[in-house]
């Protein structure tokens, strides 16, 4: 399996080069060389798998014979061993819950795909591995609980001071052991910049061996598409045409989606729905690519100015806005319009949304066509309490996988937002 850069298709490198390197030594990120079609016949079979099974069949499609059969099964169930179910709330909208993991995020798919594949890759080797993760509510949670207590392997987490949820933040500073918290003064894109920077500087590099668990390694992105089948083997019987609305920060989950769908899944379309970081859908109505800084919402996992894998999208596509358009359509909400769209799917079905599924919700309402709408419900309302409590007027109840952090003692090192602090950081930390 040879993957390349989005910045220069000659650069090209195998699975576990990708996967430990994460980006590209020309800042780009690592696509498949090839995207394999599926066979027609497990398509059209979907509902005859496991989830499972499912997986270890997208995987193998993806990753051939790199990874021996017996090996990649064992991956694939250490991972992938909670449900993605959806939860149908009319005839023709249904809710994809990607919380059942053990963060209550849908990052806990990717996390745990790249742990136990990480974990794989170094069996032999005698060197540490760090792990640096930005994380703008649940990645760090998930790759906190994906990675603790792994062998050989130490995270260290940064998050934006004062702009992810409490219990988000409980949750990626309280486990200690080999998960290490930097609670950075700025954005998530802040913290982004500098893992990119830490990645390509050659004191850092010639000291740690590093490597990243955001949706920029490639490990990441190859389980988020499992669900997309999943899904789809749930409802495909009710309708033809079947569509989804991803809510999107980072765009991994998006990006996804549609390498699901250039694999052969037969999507009708999907809508990047967003807060007012709307960088992504102003570029499908215009043309125009424009990040900017990014701005702060109730919406916190998809505050994010200058989206890492919209690279990927690009590529995918070729660079053709038009070609693009006719896959994706864009949406947004500001936060007036996200607590609106949480009590409008609670009055019409009973369903709680996190603010994130919300405004996937709203879209399906706003630009849905007739098809079959599944919205990605990413994160457990619960992970915002404060938010959902005051929208809905309720208490809603706490999980016991949040409850049991909720009074634990935050450990978490503050730094400015500059590289050099994180750099001097890293220099002088005790890799065990």
């Amino acid at each position: 399996m040879k993957l390349y850069s989005t910045n220069n298709r000659n650069l090209k490198v195998d699975l576990k080069e990708a996967v430990m390197q994460s980006l590209a030594p020309d800042k780009g990120l690592y696509l498949p060389e090839n995207i394999p079609a599926l066979p027609p016949y497990f398509i059209r079979n979907l509902d005859q798998y496991t989830f499972q099974e499912i997986s270890y069949e997208v995987s193998r499609s993806i990753i051939g014979d790199y990874i021996p059969a017996r090996d990649l099964k064992k991956i694939v169930e250490s991972a992938i061993n909670f449900p993605a179910p959806v939860q149908m709330l009319s005839d023709n909208i249904g809710a994809l819950e990607l919380w059942h993991g053990p963060s209550l995020a849908f990052k806990d798919f990717g996390a745990r795909y790249m742990a136990s594949l990480m974990s794989y890759f170094i069996r032999n080797d005698d060197k540490h591995l760090t792990i640096l993760v930005a994380t703008s509510g649940d990645t760090g949670g998930a790759v906190a609980a994906g990675f603790y207590n792994t062998p050989g392997i130490e995270v260290i987490i940064l998050y934006p001071s004062g702009k992810v949820s409490d219990l988000q933040e409980k949750q990626l500073t309280t486990l200690g052991g080999n998960i290490s918290a930097l609670e950075i003064k700025g954005t998530f894109d802040d913290c982004q910049a500098m893992v990119k920077e830490a990645f390509l500087d050659p004191d850092l590099n010639n000291k740690l061996h590093l490597s990243s668990a955001n949706s920029i390694n490639i490990a990441r992105l190859i389980p988020q598409s499992f669900y997309y089948f999943e899904a789809f083997k749930q409802v495909f019987r009710h309708n033809t045409e079947v569509i989804f609305s991803v809510p999107s920060g980072n765009f991994g989950n998006l990006t996804a989606g549609l390498l699901a769908k250039k694999m052969g899944l037969p999507v009708k379309r999907f809508i990047a729905a967003t807060n007012i970081n709307k960088i992504v859908p102003d570029y499908l109505e215009t043309g125009i690519y424009k990040p900017k800084p990014s701005l702060s919402t109730i919406s916190n996992a998809m505050d994010v100015g200058s989206p890492s894998n919209f690279a990927r999208i690009f590529e995918l596509y070729q660079g053709d806005h038009k070609l693009l358009g006719k896959d994706v359509s864009g949406f947004w909400l500001n936060d007036d319009g996200t607590k609106t769209a949480m009590l409008d799917v609670y009055s019409k079905f009973g369903y709680v949304c996190d603010p994130h599924g919300a405004i996937g919700y709203k879209s399906l309402e706003k630009l849905k066509k007739g098809e079959l709408g599944i919205f990605l419900e990413t994160a457990h309302p619960a992970k915002f309490l404060d938010t959902v409590n005051e929208v809905l007027d309720m208490e809603i109840e706490i999980p016991e996988e949040l409850a049991s952090c909720a009074n634990k003692t935050k450990v978490a090192t503050l730094l400015n937002n500059d590289f050099q602090h994180f750099k001097a950081y890293l220099m002088g930390h005790n890799i065990p």
